[in-house]
């Protein structure tokens, strides 16, 4: 069995991978650091197991794990930590086990004979939409697929979301990228860093810098970094424009 091991401590890693040495049968095929490493790494090793650390720097364990449903084979999770108080939120997360560190060989034999009976609707249940109805803290990054590989999205980056047939266009630092989410979730888990312009489109509140009329004299959300029309409907525009005089305000102040 091909097992990952994702943890920021190289002393950690060692000890899994000395662990897992001891009990045969099974193949490291990589090490991670920390959350967006252990996706890329997945991604490209096709691991069977991940054996994923919970508080790493930049993206933690849970979120990685939300990101990982997304790969079209993904691993089996077993969360490791030092802290027991996120065993409840690991176990939502419906990942195979949670072992505490330090970790003991019984324990982590047992985890792993688990995995054998782990399936996909189990780890689908960590997509970013039901996390987030459930009470997920918002993720870090948005993850989108580009000519085969993972791109992982800094959500602060993010100028506009679009929606269109099933898909989401995230338009980023020039880019135009898709991923496969509900703006209804979107909206609802990022809260109040975007506001809401039209039925299909979201923009973000640090890049919305005005509105302008276009040729067919549609009113448009003009969005730093963007340069397509983003079609303002008429009942998001009163609000709209009291951001902006808000903004001019506080700007004035």
């Amino acid at each position: 069995m091909n097992v990952l091991i994702a943890d920021d401590e190289a002393p950690a890693r060692r000890r899994l991978r000395t662990l897992l040495a001891e009990l045969g049968g099974y193949t490291v095929v990589g090490e991670a650091a920390d959350g967006r490493e252990a996706i890329l790494r997945a991604d490209e090793l096709a691991p069977e197991v991940l054996l994923l650390d919970i508080r790493m720097p930049g993206m933690d364990g849970l979120e990685a794990a939300r990101h990982l449903a997304t790969l079209p084979a993904p691993p089996a999770v077993i969360f490791t930590t030092a802290y027991g108080d996120h065993a409840l939120e690991a176990f939502e997360a419906h990942a195979v086990d949670y072992l505490l560190k330090p970790i003991r060989r019984e324990r982590l034999a047992a985890a792993l004979a688990r995995t054998r009976h782990v399936t996909r609707a189990q780890l689908e249940a960590l997509r970013g939409d039901e996390r987030a109805e459930a009470g997920a803290a918002a993720r870090s990054h948005l993850c989108a697929r580009v000519r085969g590989s993972l791109t992982l999205v800094p959500v602060e980056e993010v100028r506009c979301l679009r929606a269109a047939d099933k898909y989401v266009t995230v338009y980023v630092d020039g880019n135009a990228l898709l991923i496969e989410e509900s703006l209804t979730a979107l909206e609802r888990e990022f809260g109040e860093r975007f506001v809401r312009i039209h039925r299909n489109a979201l923009v973000a509140r640090a890049f919305f810098s005005g509105l302008d009329r276009d040729p067919e004299g549609r009113v448009c959300a003009r969005v730093d970094g963007v340069d397509v029309c983003l079609e303002v409907s008429r009942r998001h525009q009163p609000r709209l424009r009291r951001l902006l005089q808000r903004a001019t305000g506080s700007a004035r102040g």
